[in-house]
């Protein structure tokens, strides 16, 4: 079994649960603007619909193809028009209202304080590498009480660069002091966080709870965080 010394973690959909709080927060945005008085889609069809949207857009933004500017000010322009909402009846304010509540929600996936709470207890020194926007992305540490459990948090806005490329891994390497050999990524996305963390030199675990299906090499796969205690 090859030694560990710096973890990297992904935190959206790998820590943190975003849809979880996601889904919380468009309940709340839904009934605060009373959305239903359109009478044109139910609460269900407004957020699968924000989600198709928010998935497409950031794609987009992970390919340097929209600006951080843009994803947050279109997506629920398209999503509420894609839903048959005339654009002068959705309100100015829903965006930044879904950015102000979104990152005060708390939910993580099962067992992420008790394994972090044990992997540094064994040692090992953990770190976050994120693609989300530095603000947030604190706000949501704070909320879910995650913040002390790393070194380093290192964000997309921090090192100019997005997961894949490997320039963010090496800004992350060298932020944290370490070297690639010594080093694990644990994430969700394929292409984000293990053929990134691969192309960098650096083994990877793929979080995949839903065990989709797929034909990618990774070092290891777990379907829940606590599985990470089998090897580590």
């Amino acid at each position: 079994m090859k030694s560990y010394r710096h973890l990297f973690f992904d935190l959206d959909h790998t820590l943190w649960d975003f849809e979880t709080n996601a889904h919380e927060t468009l309940h709340q945005l839904y009934h605060d603007y009373d959305l239903g008085r359109h009478g044109t889609f139910s609460f269900e069809q407004f957020s699968d619909r924000y989600s198709e949207v928010n998935h497409a857009l950031w794609r987009l933004y992970q390919a340097n193809k929209v600006t951080q500017k843009q994803l947050r000010e279109t997506r629920f322009l398209r999503t509420l028009t894609k839903l048959g909402m005339a654009e002068a009846d959705i309100p100015a304010d829903i965006s930044a209202r879904f950015t102000d509540i979104l990152p005060q929600k708390s939910a993580v996936f099962p067992h992420t304080h008790e394994v972090l709470g044990y992997l540094r207890g064994k040692g090992y020194v953990l770190h976050l590498i994120t693609n989300g926007f530095e603000e947030m992305q604190h706000a949501k540490l704070t909320s879910s009480k995650l913040t002390d459990y790393f070194q380093e948090i290192i964000t997309s806005e921090t090192s100019g660069c997005l997961k894949p490329d490997p320039r963010m891994f090496a800004h992350a390497l060298g932020r944290a002091g370490a070297n690639a050999t010594e080093s694990l990524m644990v994430g969700d996305n394929l292409e984000c966080d293990v053929l990134g963390a691969y192309n960098a030199g650096i083994d990877q675990v793929y979080f995949n709870p839903a065990k989709r299906r797929h034909f990618a090499q990774t070092t290891y796969e777990i379907a829940s965080l606590d599985e990470l205690r089998g090897f580590l």
